[in-house]
């Protein structure tokens, strides 16, 4: 029975590690994308703009109906629907030569490239989000590694100042700044906590993993490219960004879809036929000259618009609507342009911005060490090194977050210019 027990209980030990293992930056986006409502949902919208093109197109195929009108007759035959008694029918009709339902059908085509492009567009931001939330939840458990020295220090540095200010070294107001310097550090503790619990959870939403194997790994997250300040990024991400390519491929097929409701003042021929069995017990015989059961209409229906004040007014609102769709994918790519090129001024901003903080981080360093070596000659105490540690710990933090402020901002840059996914994947 011992024997069993110790069996079981090693299974369950690599498998209680196995739940403990950081989740890869990679295997993360992976799981996200597969698991993405939102880019099912623009997967399901190229699906359908893809059976649009096929419904457009398939108006030059022959449809074939088969049916059937059935009727008791007294005296002369009347028609059903327009046409006449019959045991079984069978009708057929297809466009011959319609010089709108080509460009409709073109429309439908530029439809289905906007929806391409659109379905990558959210790939890309899934893609974004999974990064950036892994990111900052990386930053956020090393902040808050940080907060827990730090609270060691502030807990460490009250004591120490109690226990001047009960020997009638300090005064009553040095213990009061220590607590409040203590209670500040818990409340960023918990702040940081909060936070990480949020991006842990949403996280877990995106991959479709528990909360508990949510756990970043630091070495997995791919080096950022450099980002050179004399390259043209602007002008590249207004020519690969997908949003503005959909926007542009959106504004096509309204101007072709306006241009096919104009053209249908022009002539239409289409081809059609139709075949009748018919019967006796509906007087065919006796009012008709000479009876045959089977009978068979085929040729095209010609028409020639003359006059429809209802068409023309509709392919007017297509024209206008054609024209806003072209004017919104003008400020779409202007858009595009600008917020790349505020992006990359951000770049250099925060990466100086993440040298200083550096820098800072550096000094305070050295002033611990500073601090400690008068402490073991006697010029200095206890709570000055404690001091020293805490401020060391805020410089620290400032340099994770100006880090992650330039993380998020160059994953930002890559999305813009069509690059992210080669960064994230490594493909």
């Amino acid at each position: 029975m011992r024997s069993l027990l110790c069996a079981f209980f090693l299974f369950l030990i690599p498998a209680a590690s196995a739940q403990n293992e950081p989740l890869p930056f990679r295997r993360a986006i992976e799981l996200a994308v597969q698991h993405s409502s939102g880019l099912a949902a623009a997967i399901a919208d190229r699906e359908r703009a893809q059976h649009a093109v096929d419904e457009e197109k398939y108006q030059f195929i022959p449809q074939v109906i088969m049916g059937s009108g059935l009727a008791a007759t007294y005296g002369f035959p009347l028609s059903i629907e327009g046409s006449a008694p019959t045991a079984l029918s069978v009708n057929t009709q297809s466009m011959l030569f319609n010089l709108g339902q080509h460009d409709f059908i073109r429309s439908a085509k530029s439809g289905l490239n906007a929806a391409n492009f659109s379905a990558a567009d959210r790939r890309q931001q899934v893609i974004l989000d999974v990064a950036s939330s892994y990111v900052q939840l990386d930053s956020v458990s090393s902040a808050i590694n940080v907060t827990k020295q730090q609270l060691e220090s502030a807990e460490r540095a009250e004591k120490l100042v109690s226990d001047r200010v009960r020997e009638g070294v300090d005064p009553q107001v040095e213990l009061t700044k220590a607590k409040l310097a203590f209670a500040r550090v818990r409340m960023r503790s918990s702040d940081l906590q909060g936070s990480a619990d949020v991006l842990r959870m949403h996280l877990a939403s995106l991959t479709g993993l528990p909360t508990a194997q949510i756990v970043t790994s630091t070495e997995s997250i791919p080096a950022l490219p450099e980002v050179k300040q004399q390259d043209d990024l602007a002008t590249q991400s207004s020519e690969s960004s997908p949003l503005v390519r959909a926007a542009a491929e959106q504004a096509v097929a309204k101007e072709l879809k306006a241009r096919g409701e104009r053209k249908l003042r022009f002539p239409t021929v289409d081809l059609a036929g139709q075949y009748g069995l018919f019967t006796k017990y509906n007087n065919y015989d006796q009012y008709f000259n000479k009876f045959q059961r089977h009978n068979a209409t085929f040729g095209v229906n010609i028409r020639f618009p003359l006059f429809n004040a209802t068409g023309k007014a509709h392919a007017a609102a297509s024209e206008a609507e054609a024209l806003k769709a072209r004017k919104d994918a003008e400020v779409a790519k202007q858009q595009t342009s600008e917020g790349t090129l505020k992006l990359q001024r951000s770049v250099e901003q925060l990466a100086a911005a993440r040298e200083v903080t550096k820098l800072e981080h550096q000094l305070a360093r050295g002033d611990v060490e500073a601090v400690a070596a008068r402490v073991e000659a006697g010029t200095a105490s206890f709570k000055d090194q404690e001091a020293a540690r805490i401020a060391e710990d805020e410089k620290y933090m400032n340099y994770l977050n100006t880090s992650f402020i330039l993380d998020q901002t160059q994953m930002q840059l890559l999305k813009a210019t069509g690059e992210l996914e080669s960064w994230a994947l490594g493909k």
